[in-house]
C-alpha cells in the first residue's frame, strides 16, 4: 500500500480525514460551520426532518482527498450517503476513486485506521 489510500470517517458535524499506508498515516479533521445539530420532525409537515450538510464541508472533505488513488467512506449516519451524491454531482473523478462505503459508529482515530488498513488489504489483493 502507498499513502494514495485515504479513509473518511464522517458525520454532520465533522470529518476525520486519514492518508494511510502499511505503517504510516496522516489525519486531519474538517469540522462543519453549520450550527443545526439535530432538527425535530413534527407531524404533519412536509420535508424529512433533516438538516441538509453544509455543501462547502463537504466540498473541502472531497478536496482534501483530491490526489487520493482509493477513497474509503465510513460513518454512522446519512452523511457518508450524501458525500457520496455530493461528489457524483460535483467532481466524478473523486467519485470514481470511491472503494467503499461502510456503516461504523464512533471509533477512535485507531480503530479508524485498524479498520481502513484491513480493507485496503483486501482490496488491493484483489488487484
Amino acid at each position: 500500500m502507498s499513502l494514495n489510500h485515504a479513509v473518511i470517517w464522517i458525520d454532520h458535524q465533522e470529518a476525520h480525514v486519514m492518508f494511510l499506508s502499511a505503517d504510516a498515516s496522516e489525519a486531519e479533521i474538517i469540522r462543519s460551520k453549520s450550527t443545526h445539530t439535530h432538527l425535530h420532525h413534527k407531524a404533519n409537515e412536509v420535508g424529512s426532518g433533516r438538516a441538509a450538510l453544509d455543501s462547502k464541508y463537504l466540498h473541502s472533505v472531497l478536496q482534501a482527498v483530491n490526489e487520493s488513488k482509493e477513497i474509503l467512506i465510513l460513518g454512522p449516519g446519512s452523511a457518508k450517503l450524501e458525500l457520496i451524491k455530493h461528489a457524483h454531482h460535483h467532481d466524478a473523478k473523486i467519485a470514481e476513486k470511491i472503494v467503499g462505503v461502510e456503516t461504523v459508529d464512533h471509533p477512535t482515530d485507531k480503530e479508524t485506521l485498524a479498520y481502513a488498513r484491513k480493507f485496503f488489504y483486501k482490496v488491493d489483493q484483489m488487484l
